[in-house]
């Protein structure tokens, strides 16, 4: 009878390893529409989209700022603001514990700093398709970043005007914090036409003088 106790003891224990080890989860493509004409193009394939990498229940996107600092933030999923949800693409599973995946989406944030955000060659849909290819080695369809790509072809299709207001609608303000479970940091979008002189002088103030749904993933220190 003690025997088989222990025997069944070390059964449940075992067993209870097992399922603290299992940290297996989802990856998602959280789609959005930066413009109402998707409506009409995105049966033809195109569109101009912004998009996000939803794990362990956040999500995860590149926006542009004008500091050397992570541009990668995050969000509640499919709630990215100044955007409207369009759709969510499984991408596939990966076991990868919290603290993990916060190591690597902070080391992945010091490749993507705020200030070189560019809208044809490093936008927010290639920081997805990097996140997608280094954690399942799946690409993000290309239907999502297929501007980005003809842009590339032909910088006439993408006018100065559009490039400028799509960036602007991304968060501009960055904090570090120390505890990277928690970072912070903040701003609400805005259209590019309510910049102005004053607004240029509010980019060098501190963070914490505005409020906003956004925030910052604190970049690791190599």
């Amino acid at each position: 009878m003690r025997i088989a106790a222990n025997l069944m003891g070390a059964e449940n224990s075992s067993i209870s390893s097992s399922q603290s080890e299992n940290t297996e989860t989802q990856l998602v493509l959280n789609v959005y529409d930066l413009t109402p004409i998707n409506n009409y193009t995105y049966w033809f394939g195109f569109g101009i989209f912004h998009s996000g990498i939803e794990v362990q229940g956040k999500e995860y996107g590149f926006g542009a700022h004008e500091l050397p600092v992570s541009g990668v933030f995050e969000v509640e999923p499919r709630s990215c603001p100044g955007f409207i949800y369009r759709c969510s693409i499984p991408l596939g599973r990966i076991n990868m514990s919290a603290s993990e995946f916060r190591t690597f989406i902070e080391t992945v944030a010091s490749e993507y700093h705020g200030d070189t955000y560019h809208l044809i060659s490093k936008n927010c849909n290639h920081f997805t398709d990097d996140i997608s290819h280094r954690l399942v080695g799946k690409r993000i369809p290309g239907w999502v970043n297929r501007l980005a790509r003809l842009g590339a072809l032909c910088s006439c299709l993408l006018p100065d005007t559009l490039q400028v207001t799509t960036v602007k609608q991304l968060p501009e303000y960055h904090e570090c914090i120390e505890d990277g479970s928690e970072s912070l940091a903040t701003t609400t979008p805005r259209d590019s036409t309510e910049i102005d002189d004053a607004d240029q002088e509010k980019h060098l103030l501190p963070p914490t003088a505005v409020g906003g749904e956004v925030a910052f993933v604190k970049e690791a220190h190599k």
